[in-house]
């Protein structure tokens, strides 16, 4: 179990009381510190879990990285700090590598009593959660918040892209993409939750949406030759950001020929169609007013997503990023791929 820290000293002692109280016992925990200035040893130290201080901060990536080489044991499991697990989470991810044995990764999802009562929190949170219940089973990616692998693959495969991601972004996405694409199994299990303790501002929300994830999300599509179709970047996410960049269009353009702004309506209508589900899921979970105020973040995470598109696009070409040297875990896959030919 590695769970990487940095400066998080209150949410990591939740974190490890939580693994503690867990129903699974037996398994080894390292918390790995990516050089924070707060004093996370005792915290480790407390639980009886083991500590190693790398400097930094260098990512996420990194710390995970150095903790999978340290670990021993055929699975190797990871929480971060921010999370606190359910009971029976630890227990259900031995279940599914148990169930299944040609299971290379499994990941579960945040339940929905996220540990902040902010409202943009619960929307990231509960929004977080639809996303792996609408997938739940076989997908090509991986999610580093609360999930597990086999080691010896994760060690094949590099492990993530410390070179390329040295903060918090997708470099587990990132992974779990080139694993997909060699053929390795990676599945959704939402009986497998854990509850998130992080705080969102709307300003944080925006700004990490856009720089940490959707523009390296399309950066990393076009390294891979494909458009993603799962999770966050389904065909029907793709098509709800066209239908609301054609109704932003239509606003503008309807001061000009008032037609426009029909056009406008209807795209707004056929986007909320498209997602009725979603907004019944929060409605069912939050009810009518909190679904409300749900709408207008809605639009603004597709805007986000346009708007990472293009600048992600944009990045590739003109940074020469389509020419960097490809990981270890891409080369795998592009050989893979290139074999099934």
């Amino acid at each position: 179990m590695i769970v990487p820290a940095y400066n998080s000293g209150a949410m990591l002692d939740a974190c490890l009381g939580a693994l503690a109280a867990s129903d699974l016992s037996g398994f080894e925990v390292l918390v790995v510190d990516d050089g924070s200035t707060e004093e996370l040893a005792p915290i480790a130290a407390k639980y009886g879990y083991g500590y190693m201080k790398i400097g930094g901060p260098g990512g996420p990536a990194r710390a995970r990285n150095r903790g999978a080489e340290k670990v021993s044991g055929t699975h190797v499991a990871f929480i971060d700090a921010d999370v606190r697990v359910h009971v029976d989470t630890l227990s259900r991810m031995v279940a599914a590598f148990e169930d299944d044995a040609a299971l290379d990764a499994v990941m579960g999802t945040y339940d929905d009593e996220p540990g902040d009562r902010g409202f943009v929190s619960q929307f990231k949170n509960l929004f977080h959660r639809f996303v792996h219940e609408q997938f739940d089973g076989p997908v090509q990616s991986f999610w580093s918040g609360c999930g597990a692998m086999r080691r010896d693959a994760f060690l094949e495969f590099g492990g993530f892209d410390e070179k390329r991601y040295d903060r918090p972004a997708i470099e587990d996405i990132e992974l779990g993409t080139w694993m997909g694409i060699a053929g390795r199994r990676i599945v959704i299990d939402r009986r497998i939750q854990c509850c998130h303790q992080k705080r969102w501002t709307l300003w944080q929300w925006i700004k990490i949406d856009l720089t940490c994830r959707g523009i390296p999300w399309t950066g990393l599509m076009m390294r891979a030759g494909r458009m993603a179709n799962t999770l966050n970047v389904s065909r029907a996410q793709q098509i709800s950001v066209g239908l609301v960049g054609l109704a932003l269009i239509g606003l503008l353009v309807g001061f000009v020929t008032p037609w426009a702004w029909w056009a406008a309506g209807l795209a707004a209508v056929l986007m909320t169609l498209l997602n009725h589900g979603f907004y019944r899921f929060f409605l069912k979970q939050r009810g009518a007013v909190f679904t409300l105020g749900v709408i207008p973040l809605h639009w603004i995470y597709f805007i986000i997503c346009g708007l990472s598109f293009v600048l992600g696009a944009w990045r590739h070409w003109a940074s020469g990023d389509r020419h960097a040297e490809p990981s270890r875990a891409a080369q795998i896959a592009m050989a893979a791929a290139q074999a099934g030919r």
